[in-house]
């Protein structure tokens, strides 16, 4: 080897090392992101290349990612039949004048809520402008890097001043043995399986909580220690915390023991509930049937919130007080859903559904009969509905709940109304 191929070697070898430290540098800001799900479309290798070493990054370690070396019209095509995830990047060589028109089939399938970063082969400020006025979260122009995907994804789901990411969905009974629990865990499950999505389900019922039974689980630990450390409290503590259930359902288990008097403060479970917007798209509450200070906060500051019942005199009562008292605590929402359950009990007087819910003016979202050798078969399995029989009639209405609480429809083209409007469907909501 000679001297002049020495010195070639060395001044690489120095290149590589400023390019690793820079590259180190830019990705030092970037906070981890939460658990969301990611796929992105590659037209060049080099597109493709970068987002694989995105997907081994630590800062990704909660991420769902998924690369494809296809197009934006193979994405449009994918999409029409399958739900789309909480972020897509798409690569496109197109022309500015034709990325509207490319992007046109894709906001025919796309969710609302589903954030896009384009990175394309032309610096257009026209272009940059038409797609962020038309719902685009970010465009960037090719080649990118690592950090920079990274940077571009950090900052529409960690940004500090943004709404939270992930929707809250409570649910509570109007009377003590109703059942809310039992569909709390039914349709946490159905969120995950159905819309192959990130669920964590939080049992906040500590004494007597079921979740860790309905799901046959036994953890160790759960969320009385995040109750009674906050300090401590963070994606990565939380992390430890929680309890796989299925592929994409975590469980947050209540102790379920009597050891000590859980006298909580009113704000106890707003850092939990903070952590766990930032850590899934989608939280499900079961809340005890109890109203106190914690609980009266917590309600007043979800997303959704389902009142299950049964249809006697005394859950008619209960549930009328609740829904007075929640539209005083969320004026400015659309009242609490309500599922009536265990209808059809054998030797039981019961009210008819029409004249249970004519006095509260709202109607059911779901009326689910009783069903004794269902719910008790599932129960003592530690196996949910849907895992018992998915074609059931029962198992069909939690399906149908889950795509109702988390504002989940079947696919359908919208009317024509203009490409703007049309463009809008897959931007911010």
């Amino acid at each position: 080897m000679t001297m002049s191929t020495v010195d070639y070697t060395i001044e690489r070898a120095g290149a590589a090392e400023a390019e690793e430290a820079v590259r180190s540098a830019e990705l030092e800001g970037v906070r981890p992101l939460p658990r969301i799900s990611v796929h992105a479309f590659c037209e060049s290798e080099a597109m493709l290349r970068t987002m694989e070493r995105c997907g081994q990054d630590r800062r990704m370690a909660k991420v769902s990612l998924r690369v494809s070396s296809a197009s934006i019209a193979a994405a449009a095509n994918m999409f029409a039949s399958a739900p789309t995830p909480n972020l897509l990047i798409l690569e496109t060589s197109t022309e500015p004048r034709g990325i509207m028109d490319e992007l046109a089939p894709l906001a025919e399938v796309c969710d609302p809520s589903t954030k896009v970063i384009i990175v394309g082969s032309y610096n257009d400020i026209p272009l940059y402008r038409d797609l962020l006025r038309n719902g685009i979260s970010e465009y960037m122009v090719g080649p990118v890097g690592m950090a920079d995907i990274l940077n571009a994804m950090s900052t529409i789901f960690v940004d500090p001043d943004a709404e939270p990411l992930g929707r809250t969905i409570a649910f509570i009974g109007a009377k003590g043995g109703v059942g809310s629990s039992t569909i709390a865990h039914n349709c946490a499950f159905d969120i995950s399986s159905l819309f192959q999505t990130e669920v964590i389900l939080a049992d906040l019922d500590l004494p007597y909580g079921t979740a860790n039974i309905d799901f046959d689980q036994d953890p160790p630990q759960g969320i009385s220690e995040a109750i009674y450390a906050p300090d401590r409290l963070d994606e990565v503590f939380l992390d430890r915390l929680l309890t796989k259930c299925s592929e994409r359902l975590s469980l947050l288990a209540a102790p379920s023991m009597l050891d000590r008097a859980y006298d909580l403060e009113r704000g106890s479970f707003q850092p939990i509930v903070e952590v766990l917007q930032r850590s899934a798209p989608v939280t499900v509450l079961d809340v005890p049937h109890a109203w106190s200070e914690w609980t009266r906060t917590l309600l007043s500051e979800v997303d959704e919130l389902v009142i299950t019942a049964v249809p006697d005199l005394a859950n008619l009562r209960n549930t009328k007080n609740m829904l007075d008292a929640l539209k005083k605590l969320r004026p400015n929402d659309k009242p609490p859903h309500l599922i009536l359950n265990q209808v059809g009990l054998p030797k039981r007087p019961e009210i008819a559904a029409d004249d249970f819910c004519e006095p509260l003016g709202i109607q059911p979202i779901a009326v689910i009969p009783f069903d004794a050798q269902l719910f008790g078969t599932a129960a003592n399995s530690g196996r949910m509905i849907a895992e018992m029989d998915r074609k059931s009639p029962t198992a069909e209405t939690f399906s149908q709940i889950a795509h109702l609480v988390t504002g989940r429809a079947t696919i359908k083209k919208p009317r024509k109304t203009g490409l703007g409007n049309l463009l809008g469907l897959i931007g911010k909501k």
